[in-house]
């Protein structure tokens, strides 16, 4: 056989070629697949970090501003000798469950104050919800006094700030070292 001429394959050695590279693509696939587990598994690991983050934001923020909003709800004319952080309500027999971040009472009047890191609207109507469920719960054991909302942010945008205002509630948001409480537009909802 001359040196220029290659001889032609076997029909069996191109099989066994097929067979590998077959073999090689399952292997492929399998370590793809590994991958893509091990890539969901870290971004809910991930997510959950973050989320456990947002919740510790919020209670820090809960346990900061709480001692302090006796002392800023007075400049509106609103005296509050009982501050509680984490009040709840778990009334099984009329089925009435709700948790509030900050409770401010005194004998006529008691402010339900939702904390987020982050206010968004959705949160503003969970918080009408709460404020409603506390009124019922009130009215059924036998609680006269008057409910009043507001909500505390770190990010709140103008909207939702807009939003809060507009709905009867107080908004509570960063300044500087400290917070400012803005009254909402007229007067304030009461539940």
């Amino acid at each position: 056989m001359p040196a220029t001429q290659t001889a032609t394959p076997s029909f069996e050695s191109v099989w066994a070629l097929f067979q590998e590279v077959g073999e090689k693509q399952k292997e492929t696939a399998r370590q793809l697949e590994e991958t893509k587990l091990i890539l969901k598994e870290n971004a809910l690991d991930f997510n959950n970090r973050i989320g456990a983050l947002t919740n510790l934001f919020g209670e820090v923020a809960e346990y900061m501003v709480a001692p302090k909003l006796r002392e800023k709800f007075s400049e509106f004319g609103l005296d509050f000798p009982k501050a509680n952080p984490n009040a709840s309500v778990n009334d099984k027999v009329n089925n009435i469950f709700l948790e509030i971040d900050v409770m401010l009472e005194n004998g006529d009047k008691a402010m339900l104050i939702e904390v987020k890191t982050k206010l968004t609207t959705e949160r503003i109507n969970k918080h009408i919800e709460r404020l409603e469920k506390m009124r019922k719960y009130a009215n059924i054991h036998g609680d006269k006094r008057t409910f009043l909302g507001a909500v505390a942010g770190v990010v709140v945008t103008d909207e939702v700030k807009k939003c809060a205002l507009e709905q009867g509630f107080y908004l509570i948001e960063p300044s500087g070292d400290n917070f400012k409480i803005t009254p909402p537009n007229g007067k304030p909802k009461e539940w």
